[in-house]
């Protein structure tokens, strides 16, 4: 009776492996490298998309150092702005940065509105 159970058992290990298909370290890592930057958005309640290739820096200023960038046209998550140091490009003035999970970008580099497409309310 217990040899009965154990191969009941082991076709249905079998069955479900089939459906799922093989797994291997590489399809898991591809995975879950794909899905962070999904995640990351999914998880903020904003959404931010800069103009082109932003630096993110660790404080709302160009003298934190830098911890990473944005793509330009990539879409970020976003939790809220916060007034900083002034930054002047492209003929726009703005002293707003945008926090992001990893830290702040200068809304100048953002699309939308003078927040980065925040609303107004969502000060840090």
């Amino acid at each position: 009776m217990t040899a009965r159970i154990f191969a009941r058992a082991a076709l249905v290990g079998a069955g479900a492996l089939a459906l799922l298909g093989p797994l291997t370290v590489g399809t898991a890592v591809a995975s879950s490298a794909g899905e962070q930057g999904t995640a990351r958005v999914m998880a903020a309640p904003y959404a931010v998309v800069p103009y082109e290739t932003v630096n993110i820096r660790s404080g709302p200023s160009r003298a934190f150092p830098t911890v990473g960038s944005v793509a330009a046209g990539e879409v970020r998550g976003a939790y809220c702005w916060e007034f900083g140091e002034t930054v002047n490009d492209y003929g726009f003035s703005n002293n707003v940065w945008v926090k992001l999970a990893e830290g702040y970008v200068s809304a100048v580099y953002l699309k939308g509105n003078e927040y980065g497409d925040l609303p107004a309310s969502a000060s840090c």
